[in-house]
């Protein structure tokens, strides 16, 4: 049906456009196709009755008839019923954006169908992303807060909470899980560790629900230990194995030894990174070689005029505390480490600001960035990694003074407060820091010699830019050749984040440390390492937890407990090993991406194929391909040739590749067959040799 140009529909508020007044209910007429509602009254060519009227097309939706103009909004009546039925057909929208679109495309303001393709794919991807986080926040909701855990603790019988919310709750003197009462070791409740794979879950889905459609993902720098540089060597006069006596290997950034800050991309020519945060090291020597920390036993790197540029948390004083965000550091000296004493912890006289520690003071003054690095040896801290050295970003020193410490002696103490752009290891926050309240510090009270900073710091935070130097940073006084300038400017590169979708590249996070594959039947063990049941219950070779022992003449000794360590740190799991219990939690993530996952492969696979099945391809490229394919004849086969030749005119008659590809394809098999092979041609020589 198509009637005159004079007909319009009913606007959102139901009032005619035509006589401007509000249609009652009675007389509104929706069409089938488009159901947008029209005035029967004001249509030139109104239905005899709407009762009628039930298969009812609208003029916009009607096929034009010969001598009428069409009235379409913005294309054919074709078109504009393609465009209607594509909106219907959206899972993505809602009935009200449906009915905003269906009204757009009826009152001519027509959405292209590249923008509704974008804005289509867009919304799949928010989608996709709020989906995992979804099933993350459904999978992994601490217990206590009944939110996503902020730096998760994983029990061994599998379940999660936030660190914060488990130390409370053993705080109280509860040595049971809160979800199903199984017992937690004692040494998790003293020492918990956080779940560093669960850590970097929880902050992908968080950073790939913030992205903007169509935006690649930011690329928060905490790495796998990947591209290791080369080791520390031992030279022929050391006279002990291992690394007592090692040589430091090359040193691969282009930056002072007094350089302060992070180390940026800039001055990383061997891999174009810069030291990233959370990037892990096996021991100091190999940190030295990325410039974060020089010394490989000192735990302070710093010249006393000039300032401290980086510190070491590895548990040398007993004063130390540990809160991650801050901690409250240590300075040096107070010990006789003459002779043969390197290795002596007693401290026997009273720190001063001088030296190193007067490097520190200067950094707390000044305002300047501190580097700072978490050994594996700080055992008190539930921050520090399990093994190896990580950098955990730059801090500020805050205050600092002396007081009497734990074994008698003055100690110099620093507030160290985190300031970095990038997020810590242990969080799963997207961001980096703010600017915080200073914490508490009850010994302040019994302190001397404090020392508060007046002038505005040389880092600070900026609201638009973040952390960054706002006074310009402290010239080296050292010079260093700092390599070719290209290689300098070259930014940090993009490893193809768009091309993987958050669930892939989630699963890729589950791996189990041994086999290096998406776990099945997780363990998680109490030091918060993650493998597959069957890979860590054989990795041990001895499957008995107690050694029986006997003595010489038949007596019988007590039992002796086997040693099982974790295999991816020291410590003993033997008691954990002998009812391992699955993190069912994270068996049901893991299943729950990986359905998904293959659903979204088959659904793109699916509209590939459509695709292809929908592409045309042009008349000269298809000619051009047959007549390049024309094949020519050889010894003994002019009858396969002619054949092949034969269906070839035939796929250039009926213009198809496929037929081409299948008379090419048929012509080599047939050549494959009548050729003879290797052992008849060496056969057929041997004989010839033997006739002669």
């Amino acid at each position: 049906m198509a009637s005159a140009a004079g007909d319009l529909p009913c606007d959102g508020d139901g009032v005619c456009m035509v006589c401007k007044k509000t249609a009652p209910p009675p007389e509104l007429l929706p069409c089938r196709t488009c159901a947008t509602p029209w005035h029967a009254p004001c249509l030139s060519l109104p239905p005899e009755t709407l009762a009628s009227a039930t298969d009812w097309q609208c003029p916009d939706c009607s096929p034009p008839v010969s001598g009428a103009t069409p009235v379409s909004a913005g294309g054919a009546g074709g078109g504009l019923i393609a465009s209607i039925r594509a909106i219907e057909a959206d899972e993505l929208l809602t009935e009200q954006e449906k009915a905003r679109r269906r009204q757009e495309l009826v009152g001519g303001g027509v959405t292209p169908a590249s923008d509704c393709e974008e804005e289509g794919e867009g919304r799949r991807r928010e989608k996709e992303n709020g989906d995992v986080l979804d099933l993350l926040d459904e999978k992994f909701n601490c217990s206590f807060c009944m939110q996503l855990p902020d730096r998760p603790v994983t029990t061994p019988c599998g379940h999660n909470f936030c660190l914060k919310c488990f130390q409370k709750w053993v705080g109280q003197g509860k040595r049971t899980c809160a979800k199903c009462r199984a017992p937690i070791p004692s040494k998790m409740a003293s020492q918990p560790r956080i779940n560093a794979a669960l850590v970097v879950a929880i902050r992908m889905a968080k950073t790939a629900k913030s992205i903007s459609p169509g935006g690649l993902p930011r690329v928060y720098h905490f790495v796998r230990n990947e591209n290791r540089p080369e080791k520390a060597f031992t030279t022929e006069r050391a006279k002990r194995a291992g690394k007592a006596n090692a040589c430091s290997g090359q040193i691969f950034v282009t930056v002072p030894p007094d350089h302060f800050g992070p180390i940026l991309a800039d001055h990383d020519p061997k891999r174009n990174k810069g030291v990233l945060v959370g990037e892990l090291w096996e021991d100091r020597m190999e940190c030295r070689q990325w410039g974060t920390h020089l010394p490989h036993v000192a735990g302070i790197a710093g010249q006393s005029d000039h300032g401290a540029q980086s510190v070491a948390l590895s548990g040398g004083y007993e004063d130390d505390e540990d809160h991650g965000e801050w901690f409250l550091y240590t300075g040096s000296g107070g010990r006789d480490l003459s002779g043969n004493r390197r290795t002596n912890k007693d401290q026997s006289f009273d720190q001063k600001f001088e030296k190193l520690n007067k490097a520190l003071r200067l950094s707390c003054l000044k305002g300047y960035p501190v580097r700072v690095v978490r050994s594996h040896k700080e055992k008190r801290s539930s921050y520090a990694p399990e093994s190896g050295v990580r950098y955990d970003g730059v801090y500020r020193i805050e205050k600092c003074w002396r007081k009497v410490g734990i074994q008698g002696f003055k100690v110099c103490r620093y507030l160290f407060v985190r300031c970095d752009n990038e997020p810590a290891p242990w969080t799963s926050d997207e961001q980096g820091d703010r600017p915080r309240r200073l914490p508490v510090i009850k010994e302040l009270k019994q302190a001397t010699d404090v020392t508060v900073r007046k002038e505005s710091p040389a880092w600070d935070y900026v609201e638009k830019d973040g952390w960054k130097w706002t006074k310009p940073p402290p010239e080296s006084k050292k010079a260093l050749a700092t390599g070719n300038p290209e290689e300098k400017r070259r930014g940090r590169k993009s490893k193809g984040h768009a091309t993987n979708s958050v669930k892939e590249r989630l699963l890729r996070e589950f791996s189990c440390l041994i086999c290096r594959k998406v776990m099945s039947f997780p363990l998680t063990t109490p030091c918060a390492h993650n493998f597959c049941k069957s890979c860590v219950l054989g990795s041990y070779a001895d499957q008995s937890f107690v050694r029986q022992r006997t003595r010489e003449g038949g007596r019988t000794l007590r039992a002796q407990k086997i040693v099982k360590k974790c295999p991816s740190c020291p410590n003993d799991i033997s008691d954990y090993l002998q009812n391992p219990q699955v993190n069912r939690e994270l068996m049901d993530l893991i299943e729950s991406l990986r359905h998904k996952t293959e659903e979204e492969k088959k659904s793109i696979d699916n509209k590939e194929d459509k695709q292809i099945e929908d592409g045309k391809r042009t008349d000269g490229e298809e000619s051009d391909a047959t007549e390049c394919m024309h094949l020519e004849s050889v010894d003994g086969d002019s009858e396969v040739v002619h054949s092949a030749n034969s269906e070839l005119d035939e796929a250039d008659e009926k213009d198809s590749r496929r037929t081409v590809r299948k008379a090419t394809n048929k012509y080599s098999l047939k050549r494959k067959e009548t050729a003879p092979s290797e052992k008849a041609i060496k056969k057929a020589r041997k004989a010839s040799r033997s006739q002669k």
